[in-house]
């Protein structure tokens, strides 16, 4: 196959994979606490053709490679609920939840209580305090949670607040190296040392947005599809040269 085609496929392969990354990003614009991820591509060289029978000196060709993706873990907007069980992180902090037995990571804020007083994200997984799960008593009201993650409430007609735990927000050396697990949580790789954080805060009555950019992840959207057609084009236009010249290799007489 020419050069030209296998360099028009390889860019063809990487611009497909970064729309599935860019559908990813539009796709979760409105989930809460979701980090947007951007793909990474690099020059690759091959060997020397092997023909030999050029004008000039034999030169390598240059292909597209698809390196990976990066996640951009830039804070996302914060929007007001007034609801005393949202909660969103000011910093590089995750919250830490208890999902399928094992600890996992996430930004998402949105918590509820469960049948059983348990404070749990919307998905039932449970929020974890720095002892444990963190549970509510029936006759609780009042619901306040401080700055550094200590819920504290009022039980029933005591005038005194009582604390229910301490929200475990945890930093990584690296969050980019977190791995995504799907339903908007975060396993911790083991390059990833984790400790319990004393510089990001927590803001009750918030819910930290997406911070992928719409508008922007729209326009690059376009760029894809349009850098995808006239790459289709080239590759039709070198095929219809080639069918002609084959067509006109045919005719000539024996």
């Amino acid at each position: 196959m020419q050069n030209a085609l296998l360099i028009g496929l390889s860019r063809q392969m990487t611009l497909e994979r970064q729309m599935d990354v860019i559908a990813n990003n539009v796709a979760n614009a409105n989930t809460n606490g979701f980090k947007a991820d951007h793909s990474l591509f690099e020059e690759y060289l091959n060997s020397n053709a092997h023909e030999d029978n050029f004008v000039g000196s034999d030169r390598r060709v240059s292909y597209v490679q698809d390196r990976g993706t990066y996640r951009d873990v830039g804070q996302g907007p914060m929007e007001a609920t007034n609801n005393p069980l949202d909660m969103a992180i000011s910093g590089n902090a995750f919250f830490a939840v208890q999902a399928n037995g094992a600890e996992r990571y996430t930004r998402d804020g949105k918590f509820a209580l469960s049948s059983t007083g348990q404070l749990m994200t919307s998905d039932g997984n449970l929020v974890l305090g720095t002892g444990g799960p963190i549970v509510f008593q029936p006759t609780d009201h009042d619901i306040n949670v401080a700055a550094d993650g200590t819920v504290t409430v009022l039980e029933g007609t005591a005038k005194t607040d009582s604390i229910r735990g301490k929200i475990r927000m945890v930093e990584f050396d690296d969050p980019a190296k977190l791995t995504k697990l799907g339903a908007n949580l975060y396993g911790a790789g083991s390059a990833n040392q984790q400790q319990t954080t004393s510089k990001s805060t927590l803001q009750q009555g918030y819910i930290e947005k997406s911070n992928v950019n719409s508008v922007g992840e729209m326009s690059r959207m376009v760029e894809v599809m349009r850098s995808y057609t006239a790459i289709a084009n080239l590759l039709q236009q070198q095929s219809d040269l080639h069918k002609s010249a084959i067509e006109k290799l045919a005719d000539v007489p024996a």
